[in-house]
Order: structure tokens, then sequence, then C-alpha cells
């Protein structure tokens, strides 16, 4: 079955007559009954009962003029959608993570790099941090998103740095290191605990967390596989927690507070080249730019 089949159909079901029907078409009118015979055997029904005087359309034919009509249609859409060359150019920008948390970072800079890159068609993926590397190497993105050092496994590419995030120690508003401006991790040793997968996390936080756990027995912490679901357990009244601080929503009812002596933390992009790539060079440039211009911008006056 082709358009040109469903064509000389519609125009015979229009016409009702095949000389009419191949004149509309600017073709012979054995070649309208050919293509007809031919539709007529693929579907194995008869479409249009014939005598010498009319044409008209059979049961089955009816039936089948909608889903003609439809089939007509979507092939002249496809058609009219690459008739201006201009409208296809399209640009984009693959990048993964692994944990919706860092896909919270992205808005401000994709909504200025609309402006820059008017057809850019942004692909985010949220996979597996074992799994980054792979898509990486494999050319399935553009770019990943990630601290630079993760006890998972190193990331292979570029590594460009966008910004410095610090960690800080997540607790109930009425836990008493709450009043406290600064943990030190001998505040943390008579503490329930929630701890964030090794294997997800920047070493200097899973360093930090081995030294906490010491020999304290297995029932002082609870384990997750990410920073989200650390923060419902703190909320839920588990333990406190260290993580970066980022991605945890403002609204929930957690304090935030700094570790002493914590180095921050480097989260950044690992890409394999920008040679040909405009959009992602744009996206890097605007994504380093974006803390201090919102710095800029939360300042009175």
């Amino acid at each position: 079955m082709n358009t040109f089949q469903l064509r000389c159909f519609l125009s015979v079901a229009q016409h009702l007559n095949f000389a009419r029907a191949a004149q509309a078409l600017n073709i012979t009118q054995p070649a309208v009954t050919h293509q007809i015979r031919s539709l007529e055997t693929e579907l194995n029904v008869k479409l249009f009962r014939r005598t010498t005087r009319t044409v008209e359309l059979t049961p089955a034919g009816y039936l089948f003029l909608t889903d003609a009509k439809s089939m007509v249609s979507i092939a002249e859409r496809a058609v009219k959608r690459f008739e201006d060359p201009n409208a296809q150019l399209v640009e984009t920008l693959s990048i993964g993570c692994c944990n919706y948390a860092h896909l919270f970072m992205l808005a401000a800079a994709l909504r200025r790099m609309k402006e820059l890159h008017p057809n850019l068609h942004p692909q985010l993926q949220v996979v597996p941090y074992q799994q980054l590397h792979r898509l990486l190497q494999e050319e399935a993105v553009d770019a990943v998103l990630g601290f630079q050092e993760m006890t998972g496994g190193k990331t292979e590419g570029v590594y460009r740095e966008l910004r410095r995030i610090p960690a800080v120690c997540i607790c109930q508003s009425d836990s008493p290191l709450s009043r406290k401006k600064k943990i030190r991790a001998e505040d943390l040793t008579e503490e329930k605990l929630v701890l964030t997968d090794p294997a997800v996390s920047p070493a200097g936080i899973v360093q930090l967390q081995g030294g906490l756990m010491g020999v304290r027995p297995r029932s002082d912490f609870h384990f997750c596989e990410s920073v989200e679901a650390a923060a419902v357990l703190v909320q839920a009244g588990f333990g406190a927690a260290i993580i970066p601080d980022w991605g945890i929503p403002s609204f929930l009812p957690l304090v935030r507070i700094p570790i002493e002596g914590f180095q921050a933390l480097s989260f950044g992009i690992y890409y394999k080249t920008l040679e040909g790539n405009a959009p992602l060079r744009t996206f890097i440039r605007l994504m380093q730019e974006e803390p201090k211009r919102r710095e800029k911008e939360s300042r009175p006056g």
C-alpha cells in the first residue's frame, strides 16, 4: 500500500467516475484502474461496485475511506514538515546526570540559552552514576554533570568546573544540632546518622562519613541511595545527614549547618570535545556565569 494508491482511491471515491478521477490526477484511466485493483488485492476486499453506468463505494469502501484520508493526511504533513530547510535547523544539547537534584541547577542557564539558540532542543537524562561514563564514551550524550571526585569510578573526558558546592549537615529544627553555627565531626559522634551511598557520593563526604562511623553499631546508621532520600529520612526524624548543599528544596523544614574545616566540593561537567558543538560551549559559559549573576541580583540596590 502506498500513497499513490490511496490518492487514486480517494479521487475515485470523490468523483465516482474513473475517467474524471484520472483527469483530476493527471494520469490515464487504466493507471487508476490498476492502482484500485492492486489496493483491493492487498486488502482482500472490493472497494467499488462498478456497472456500465455507475460507480459506487461498497460497505468495505466506506469503512476504508476514513483510513485512507488519515494516511494521506499524515503523509502530506510529514512532507510539509521538511519543505522549509530553515525550519529544520534544530540544535540539540544532551546532558546526563545521576540524580534529579542536579537537574534543578540547569533551568536558569537553559532559559538564557533559548535567546542565544532559538532552535535549541535540550535532552536531559537521569541515569545511575555507573552508566554516565558509558553514555559519554558512546557519545549518547554531549556531556555529563557530576562532582569531580566520585568514589564510584572515574568519568573520562575533559572536566570543567561549574561551581564550588559546600557540604552541610542537615537536621530537624528541634534538634540540638540546629543551634550550632558550624558542625564539627565530634558534634556528630552521639547522633544517629543518615548516610548516602558511597558509590554516588563525593570522596570528601565519603571520607567524613567513614570517620563518623568508626566502631559504632550498625543500628546508629540509615543508608540511602540518594541525597533526596537522605533528606526525607532526616525530615522524618531518623537522624542527621551530611550532604552537598544543593538540590534540597528550601521549603523543607530542615536546618542547614556548615561543616567546619570542610573544603567545598568541585561540581562540574565532563565532555569529550567542544569542537562543532556551539550549544555546549554556550551552556558551559552560562553555567559558570550563573552563580555570579545570581549573587549580583541578590545585592540590595
